[in-house]
């Protein structure tokens, strides 16, 4: 692997397989290990925004991309209320990681963000009626929530 190349999450999830010949706490243990990783550049980049309010910073498309971006922002979509919530596309957390894995999922969509062809579905607008009252539920892909949690 090229210097300065990520793995991707399946390559880690892998790599933590064969290090440990019981497999406990193995996600949990990548995922520390991403969130350290997420919370150390969000702190530089912190850092340098405030030494220099004109700042550009203009390699912020790999970071959406990498994979401990994703994989924190995976746990974050699945831990909020939303993720027992179907999207339009009809897939809720609990479901992607039954049918498709966690590393295949975010692996796809580190693909599709990389050569430019993530589209997200648009949002349903769901209007439901008690009397009068009128309530919008905007309902976006488990996909666009996930790109859209990422920071």
């Amino acid at each position: 692997m090229a210097k300065g190349a990520s793995k991707s999450v399946a390559e880690v999830l892998e790599d933590q397989e064969e290090m440990s010949p019981v497999n406990t706490d193995e996600l949990e243990h990548v995922l520390y290990k991403a969130e350290r990783r997420v919370l150390k550049i969000q702190t530089k980049l912190h850092r340098w925004a405030n030494d220099d309010p004109h700042q550009r910073f203009d390699d912020l498309f790999n970071l959406v991309a990498d994979p401990a971006f994703l994989l924190v922002a995976w746990d974050r979509v699945r831990g909020n209320k939303g993720a027992r919530t179907a999207g339009v596309d009809g897939a809720t957390a609990a479901s992607i990681e039954v049918r498709q894995g966690v590393g295949q999922f975010l692996d796809e969509l580190r693909c599709q963000i990389k050569d430019r062809s993530f589209r997200p579905l648009p949002a349903r607008v769901w209007v439901a009626s008690e009397g009068v009252w009128f309530a919008r539920v905007w309902v976006s892909t488990s996909l666009a929530r996930l790109v859209w949690f990422r920071w």
